[in-house]
């Protein structure tokens, strides 16, 4: 039975890697940020259900459109990524639109925190303080990392002339 789940995670880990990494990109920072953005879309969703009992407008529906919206927004970067692809632009799309969700998804899980009272344990103004340095920090190291890709490909290509391409 051991062996059956080992031979079963790595069968996941050889699709759903080069499947993430077609979608996504690759590199450190295409993985952390994607993590990020599940890591608050799932508190996002904790804090608003709890809002939601807290507040009585909990209904199955709207948790079942939530999932199609939130497959949606996890899709956005991809879209940007597919986007930099075909335009051959250093990840600037990608960049943009998993900022845009992040900056998103952690005002959601401001609010509903707040809606859901736990304003009392985490002051409204550190929430807000949180939030701005996420967006901060976040495009410093997008900034960051866009230029180290931009300085890879003018590298490729001065090797290319180099060979004679």
């Amino acid at each position: 039975m051991d062996q059956v789940q080992r031979i079963y995670a790595a069968l996941t880990g050889a699709l759903f890697t080069p499947l993430f990494e077609s979608l996504y990109g690759e590199g450190e920072t295409v993985r952390t940020v994607m993590l990020a953005i599940v890591f608050f879309i799932a508190m996002d969703w904790l804090s608003g259900t709890r809002a939601s009992k807290r507040d009585n407008t909990y209904a199955s529906k709207y948790g079942l459109d939530g999932v199609f919206r939130t497959f949606f927004i996890a899709l956005l970067p991809a879209g940007g990524h597919l986007l930099d692809m075909a335009l051959s632009l250093p990840s600037i799309l990608f960049g943009l639109l998993s900022f845009g969700v992040l900056y998103h998804v952690l005002q959601s899980m401001t609010a509903n925190s707040i809606r859901a009272g736990w304003g009392e344990w985490v002051p409204e103004w550190i929430l807000n303080k949180i939030t701005e340095w996420v967006k901060s920090e976040l495009e410093a190291k997008l900034s960051r990392a866009e230029g180290r890709k931009e300085q890879k490909r003018l590298e490729g290509k001065a090797d290319d002339k180099d060979l004679g391409a």
